[in-house]
């Protein structure tokens, strides 16, 4: 974001500024209120290396697949329920003793949930993004006019939100949300000097009791 000062210039962020805010960093247009820059023969499937075929190993330890696996969660993974029956479908399918299919959870869980944390973070960011440029380009209260728009936005929520919502709207990105922003412009609108409803003129406006109690009194 720019300094507020700036209001009015309709400058365009820079792509730096822009993935700052995609990714929730450094406030938004509304808290901001401005712009910024194998098988054998004969059809037969022979057993799997490994695990699979072996009754007991050198020590008489029994191998294969246990009647029911008990897996534990690599440190700093959760692991999912419906993902962890499909897991033990086709590890029991491999006939896969419990060690070896520890073994593959610990190797390959952190790496999957940190696979998987990218994938969200990259599609909340691309909607940030694009929140951002609807904004910019909104009809009521875009284009030109984004920056006195967004100052009188930024009025009405300095007047009547609280700080758990303005860290709210920055850190989820909501703040550049159009609709968000659309609410409070409007707001912003109603409580500027311009909006205020003034009082009636001299003569138009309801008399005062003792007028009309005593007309004629000076």
């Amino acid at each position: 974001m720019v300094d507020e000062g700036t209001q009015g210039t309709g400058t365009t962020p820079t792509d730096t500024g822009t993935q700052q805010q995609a990714n929730g960093e450094g406030g938004t247009l509304i808290t901001e209120g401005q712009t910024q820059q194998g098988q054998a023969d004969g059809g037969e499937t022979k057993p799997a290396e490994g695990d699979a075929g072996k009754k007991a190993d050198d020590n008489g330890k029994p191998q294969g697949a246990p009647e029911k696996y008990e897996f534990n969660a690599p440190e700093g993974v959760s692991l999912d329920k419906g993902v962890i029956g499909d897991f033990e479908g086709i590890a029991r399918e491999l006939n896969l003793s419990q060690e070896s299919a520890q073994k593959l959870i610990d190797t390959l869980g952190p790496k999957l949930a940190a696979s998987q944390s990218d994938q969200i973070k990259s599609t909340i960011a691309e909607a940030q993004a694009t929140w951002l440029d609807a904004s910019k380009t909104d009809k009521e209260f875009g284009g030109d006019a984004l920056n006195a728009n967004l100052g009188a936005a930024k009025k009405a929520l300095d007047a009547f939100g609280t700080p758990e919502l303005k860290q709210l709207l920055n850190e989820s990105g909501l703040g550049n949300h159009p609709e968000v922003i659309r609410t409070f412009v409007r707001i912003g609108k109603q409580i500027s000097d311009d909006g205020i409803v003034k009082g009636h003129p001299p003569g138009n406006g309801p008399k005062p009791p003792e007028k009309v109690l005593y007309p004629n009194q000076a």
